[in-house]
């Protein structure tokens, strides 16, 4: 093997690094063409069922059967990819997606095989657009779906909010759009009845983070646990400090097993007073606090808030998933008194 003179080195690692990165950007464009034909194709595929449906095309007792026919014969004219349940999502691709040119071309098969799941248009059409905002895998997208993250968002808005939310998704722009009331954290998997420190459940999200970050949104960077603040020389512990990307600042989140107490929302504003002043650096906004309890009192929270800095929120948790029927009912009364 030829040796590289020393004082070749350095273009020789730049040679590599231009040949390497020009290699991945190829490559992930033709995994993306590749992607998007893939689902163009799927789309047609679905066209033409339905309008051979549509046409009168096929008796109704053939009807009944006409995609295992198809499932049987064109898996053994092509092989996989053709199941009777793959046809069905194709089928249903085509109904929900009557536009080709019109198909969000970053999202895969498996993204579309989970959304033409969804019946309501509006619900269907928030978890397109948060997809691509916050790059979910279709694991994200079924994780999402379960815990109802539409419902929930939407179930604490006016009209006008939930058709926003459903054009646009849950872009962040304001501390505001944190919060996800409540928060669900069944991914910890603690049974009920339940007996737990607040400890117990600081370990179990870190030990959970992945998840636990996919439930607060996109732009969430881990810095500590029990991050220690001397104040007269006592010494203070923040349950978990986030950094947040897209709002640059940082994002503080104490730990309440029970119901949140004033004084839970005096030692949060006297966290973030510290941060402001004492961990913030040029270009950083005023930080964030989240309070996140398991219950709350609101007209305790109102009074103990008062005159409190806007960027101090009390939030919700629960350990299981929602109702999603009754969260569903609660957007469509409003939706109606909209109307």
């Amino acid at each position: 093997m030829e040796i590289i003179p020393n004082n070749s080195n350095k273009n020789y690692e730049g040679l590599l690094s231009r040949i390497s990165e020009t290699y991945k950007q190829g490559f992930q464009r033709a995994v993306a063409a590749v992607n998007t034909n893939m689902v163009t194709t799927y789309w047609k595929i679905g066209q033409y069922i339905v309008e051979f449906e549509q046409g009168g095309q096929v008796k109704a007792e053939y009807g009944k059967a006409l995609l295992e026919n198809l499932s049987k014969d064109l898996s053994s004219l092509h092989g996989k990819g053709f199941s009777r349940s793959n046809l069905n999502y194709m089928r249903l691709f085509y109904q929900r997606y009557p536009i080709c040119e019109e198909l969000p071309h970053k999202l895969n098969w498996t993204h579309f095989c989970e959304l033409v799941k969804i019946d309501n248009p509006l619900e269907r059409s928030f978890y397109e657009k948060q997809t691509i905002i916050e790059n979910w895998s279709t694991t994200d997208l079924i994780r999402q779906k379960k815990a109802s993250l539409f419902l929930r968002l939407a179930a604490s808005k006016n009209k006008e909010g939930i058709l926003k939310l459903s054009k646009q998704g849950n872009i962040i722009q304001q501390p505001i759009d944190l919060i996800r009331n409540p928060c669900v954290l069944e991914f910890l998997k603690i049974p009920e009845p339940y007996q737990f420190s607040e400890t117990e459940l600081e370990t179990r999200l870190i030990d959970h983070l992945q998840e636990f970050l996919l439930e607060m949104g996109k732009g969430f960077a881990f810095i500590g646990r029990q991050y220690r603040i001397t104040l007269g020389n006592r010494n203070h512990y923040v349950d978990l400090v986030f950094y947040h990307r897209i709002l640059k600042c940082f994002v503080l989140i104490d730990l309440k097993k029970e119901e949140v107490g004033y004084e839970d929302v005096g030692q949060m504003n006297m966290y973030l007073g510290y941060f402001e002043n004492e961990e913030n650096t040029e270009g950083d906004n005023p930080p964030i606090g989240i309070v996140l309890a398991k219950e709350k009192d609101d007209l305790l929270v109102k009074y103990a808030m008062h005159n409190i800095s806007s960027q101090l929120f009390i939030n919700k948790y629960q350990l299981y998933l929602p109702d999603k029927e009754e969260l569903r009912r609660e957007i469509e009364k409003q939706l109606k008194i909209e109307k």
